[in-house]
C-alpha cells in the first residue's frame, strides 16, 4: 500500500502511469466494442480524430479564455485612466464653479455699492445745482468734466469700455452741457444698471459652471465604479495571462568583465 501511494503521490511516477495510460487507451478502444474488434484499423483512425478534435477545442477554450482575460484587463486598466481623467476634470470644473461663485459675491457687493451712490446722488440733486455762468470755457470744462469722470468709471470697472467712445461722440444719452452735478448723477445712475447687468451675468454663469461641476463629479463616480468593477473582474482572470519572459542574456557578467 505504501509503494501505490508513493507511485501515485511522486511526480515521475505519476507521469509514468499517464504514459502507461494514453498507450493503452487505443487497446481499450477497440475492445470496448465489437464491432471496433472487427475493424481495429478503423477504431484506431475514429479514436485519433476524437483526440485530436477534443485537444483543438481544449485549445479554443484555452485561447478564448486567454482573449477575454486580455480584454479585461486592458479594458480595466483604460476605465482606471478614464476615471483619473474625469477625476481631474472634476477638479478643475470644481474651481470654475468657485471662482464664479467668487464673482457673485464681488459684483453683488460692486453693484450695491454703486446704487448707494447713486442714492446718495440723488438726495443731494434735490438742493439743485449751483449757478454758473454758462460760457464757452464752462462749456469746455463741462465737456472734459464728463469726459474724465466716464474714463475714471470705465478704468474702475463700473462703466463698459463703449461708454467712453459714447461719452467723447456725445451718444446714447451723454450731454456734455449738463452741469458737473448733473452729469455726475449721470455716471452714477448708469453705472448701478451697468453693475446691476454685471451681476446678472455673473449670477448666470455661476449657475451654469455649477450644473457643470456636477456633470463632472457625476462622470467621475460613475467611472470611479466602473474602474472598481473592471479592477475586480480582471484580478479574477489575469492569471490566465501568461507572464513575459524574461531574457537572462547580459544578465550574468564575470567580475573580471
Amino acid at each position: 500500500m505504501n509503494i501505490v501511494a508513493e507511485m501515485l503521490t511522486q511526480p515521475a511516477p505519476m507521469a509514468i502511469w499517464a504514459a502507461l495510460m494514453l498507450l493503452t487507451l487505443p487497446a481499450l478502444v477497440v475492445l470496448a466494442s465489437p464491432h471496433n474488434v472487427r475493424n481495429p484499423g478503423r477504431a484506431l483512425i475514429d479514436t485519433v480524430g476524437f483526440l485530436r478534435r477534443r485537444a483543438e477545442k481544449r485549445d479554443e477554450l484555452r485561447q478564448r479564455r486567454l482573449d477575454e482575460a486580455v480584454q479585461a484587463v486592458r479594458y480595466a486598466d483604460e476605465i482606471q485612466v478614464a476615471a483619473d481623467q474625469a477625476g481631474y476634470a472634476a477638479q478643475r470644473w470644481q474651481g470654475h464653479w468657485e471662482a464664479a461663485d467668487a464673482a457673485v459675491d464681488a459684483t453683488w457687493e460692486a453693484w450695491q455699492a454703486a446704487d448707494a451712490r447713486w442714492a446718495r446722488g440723488r438726495a443731494t440733486a434735490a438742493f439743485g445745482t449751483p449757478y454758473a455762468a454758462r460760457t464757452t470755457h464752462e462749456y469746455a470744462y463741462r465737456e472734459r468734466f464728463l469726459h474724465r469722470a466716464v474714463q475714471e468709471a470705465a478704468g474702475r470697472g463700473e462703466l463698459p469700455a463703449e461708454a467712453v467712445a459714447d461719452a467723447l461722440s456725445g451718444r446714447n444719452g451723454w450731454d456734455a452741457r449738463l452741469h458737473p452735478a448733473e452729469q455726475e448723477l449721470v455716471v452714477q445712475r448708469v453705472s448701478a444698471g451697468y453693475l446691476a447687468r454685471v451681476y446678472e451675468r455673473a449670477v448666470a454663469d455661476e449657475r451654469a459652471a455649477w450644473r457643470d461641476a456636477l456633470g463632472a463629479r457625476r462622470n467621475r463616480d460613475s467611472l470611479a465604479h466602473e474602474a472598481v468593477v473592471a479592477q475586480a473582474r480582471a484580478a479574477v482572470v489575469e492569471h490566465l495571462i501568461p507572464a513575459p519572459r524574461v531574457t537572462t542574456r547580459g544578465a550574468f557578467r564575470p567580475a573580471f568583465a
